[in-house]
């Protein structure tokens, strides 16, 4: 299996400002967040920035970053650049890790690349894993996947699929005999050849209702694989209280933030 990490970084940040370079341990989010893609098998992990700061932090950790544009309109678009400045083919697969998950783990990275190398048919292929809590499956801000027979989605949104008749409002899966309704994971390998067509689709007005930009490829027609993890993955960064829950929680490798 070969592919790319590729690791979108903004300096932009309206509840963690200066985001990516956030100190966890000595050393800026953005690399520690490289540093666990490059225990995955992937051939090389790369932060995409739109900051010679990230850039210079990036280089004195021996990380590989690249310097994309400023007025990228989505992480889709900077994704797109900066396969071109790699001279990606359009058959390679590249592995989208947000600069905001230093808890993400490289077992799910090489997963999600396996799912979609093994599925020719599809464009893109994700991860998901089961809702246990009434309330995340209640929850909007819970983004739910309901699969085909093969783990192909057939659709994303935040209102609680699949629904129950007889059974609304409950924990519907004490009662059936059926799987447990599923989390999607914000984790994404591409086709480097879609991924250059994506940012030039047109948006979907059901990714227009629901926010979900995964829905521009179902509405165009594309399919994505999805993989089932059966643990829920470290939550990413978005304020000061998660930056300090994930020092807490990752104490033990300060010793891996030595610059080179």
């Amino acid at each position: 299996m070969s592919f790319t990490v590729l690791i979108p970084a903004r300096l932009a940040s309206s509840r963690l400002p200066n985001k990516p370079l956030a100190d966890i341990h000595g050393a800026p989010m953005v690399v520690r967040v490289a540093q666990r893609a490059l225990q995955s098998s992937a051939l090389r992990s790369v932060v995409a920035a739109d900051s010679a700061e990230i850039i210079e932090q990036c280089t004195a950790f021996g990380i590989q970053a690249i310097l994309t544009r400023t007025d990228h309109p989505s992480g889709s678009d900077r994704l797109a650049e900066a396969c071109d400045l790699l001279g990606l083919l359009d058959d390679d697969i590249v592995v989208n890790v947000q600069g905001d998950e230093p808890l993400i783990d490289p077992a799910l990275i090489d997963a999600v690349a396996r799912q979609l190398e093994a599925r020719p048919d599809c464009a893109m292929s994700t991860a998901a894993h089961s809702i246990d809590e009434l309330a995340d499956f209640l929850n909007p801000n819970v983004v739910k996947v309901v699969l085909d027979a093969r783990q192909t989605a057939l659709y994303f949104s935040r209102a609680p699929i699949p629904a129950a008749r007889d059974h609304a409002g409950l924990a519907w899966w004490e009662f059936c005999n059926l799987p447990k309704p599923l989390r999607h994971v914000g984790i994404y390998a591409y086709r480097v050849g879609f991924l250059r067509q994506f940012p030039q689709l047109p948006q979907a007005p059901l990714e227009q209702l629901e926010s979900l930009e995964q829905l521009r490829a179902l509405w165009h027609g594309y399919r994505i694989a999805v993989h089932i993890t059966t643990h829920a993955p470290g939550s990413g960064v978005d304020t000061p209280e998660d930056l300090e829950r994930v020092r807490r929680l990752t104490a033990d490798d300060a010793h891996l933030a030595a610059p080179v």
